[in-house]
Order: C-alpha cells, then sequence, then structure tokens
C-alpha cells in the first residue's frame, strides 16, 4: 500500500483526539463506533488500537480515527506515538474492516416531520459535529422529544450536553415548532 499521511486535530473533548488521513478509511455514510476491545472484532485497527491500555474508545469514519483516552496519559506523551502507529498500520495491513457478510439495516418508514428532522441534522449539524470527530445520528420523535445518538468525540464530552441544549435543540425548534426537547445517547 501507498504511503498516507495522518495528522491530529484537536476537538472540544479533552480526552478524544481526531486523526485524519488523506484518504477514506470508511464509505461515506458508514460510522464504526467501538466504546471497548470486545465490541471492535470486526476491526483489525480498532483491536490493535485497544492494546494501548490508555485507550477508552475508538470511533472510524469517512477519513478519520477519534481516539477517546482515559487519564492514565497526556495527549502529549502518546500522540506522536498513536499518529505513527496509524500511518504504519494502514500503509503495511490496510484492513480497517474484517470482510463481512452485509447485513442490512431496518429500514423503516419515516414521518414528514422525522424527514424534515434528518434534513436540518443532515445540512447544518452534521458538518460541525464531524469536524470535531464525532457523529450525530437521529434516534426518533416522539411527543415533541427528539431523540438522537451522539458518537465518537462527542461521547463524554464535557460540552456536549451545552451544545445539544444550546445549538442543536434551539436549531430545530427554530425551524420545526413541534420540538419541544432534545435528549441524546452516549452523552
Amino acid at each position: 500500500m501507498s504511503s498516507v499521511n495522518i495528522y491530529v486535530e484537536a476537538n472540544p473533548n479533552p480526552n478524544s483526539l481526531k486523526f485524519v488521513a488523506d484518504r477514506m478509511l470508511l464509505s461515506n455514510n458508514e460510522i464504526k463506533d467501538y466504546p471497548n476491545a470486545k465490541s471492535a472484532i470486526e476491526s483489525p485497527i480498532a483491536m490493535a488500537l485497544f492494546e494501548f491500555k490508555y485507550i477508552e474508545r475508538v470511533f472510524i469514519m469517512s477519513n478519520f480515527i477519534t481516539i477517546t483516552k482515559n487519564d492514565l496519559v497526556d495527549w502529549d506523551e502518546v500522540k506522536l506515538e498513536l499518529r505513527n502507529f496509524i500511518k504504519k498500520f494502514i500503509e503495511e495491513e490496510g484492513k480497517i474492516l474484517k470482510a463481512t457478510t452485509n447485513k442490512k439495516e431496518e429500514s423503516k418508514t419515516l414521518k414528514d416531520i422525522d424527514k424534515k428532522i434528518i434534513q436540518i441534522l443532515e445540512e447544518y449539524i452534521k458538518p460541525a459535529v464531524e469536524q470535531d470527530g464525532g457523529a450525530i445520528q437521529f434516534e426518533s420523535f416522539k411527543k415533541g422529544t427528539v431523540k438522537v445518538a451522539l458518537q465518537g468525540a462527542c461521547s463524554g464530552c464535557p460540552s456536549s450536553m451545552i451544545t445539544l441544549k444550546s445549538g442543536i435543540e434551539k436549531l430545530l425548534k427554530r425551524f420545526i415548532p413541534e420540538v419541544k426537547e432534545v435528549v441524546a445517547e452516549g452523552v
């Protein structure tokens, strides 16, 4: 495999860093969030990263890997080591995911209001969340409450509740009067 460039970006979560590659790691709509080593069985790179005792979560999407660490180390101590490890792994192994049979996700029929919420999330919210090394996914809308899943750097981020209430909730309320509240999984 050819040489790959990796650069590192900070994000609002002090325990997470975003490692960005100069090529796609997963297809555009694919998101892989591994909260522990057991969940990472399908991803050779995630399993290898969990060998580092300070890594708590591995999130992979498009051209980046967001790593969340515990408090055993500071980023200054391990950032370069991780960047080099990811670079070497991609260059030598190249496999982000093991070949698996494609499981089709259940396609649920969406109501018009669900579609409108998803459109707003996709257009206004998702790009900013992804820039910070995370992801947001629509889960449901019931009785005025929008339920979303926050992943990657957003999971466990100290500022994610502020972003959720001050940013996402206000925006959705402005565009869709039926929205009264936004709640999240993974915060």
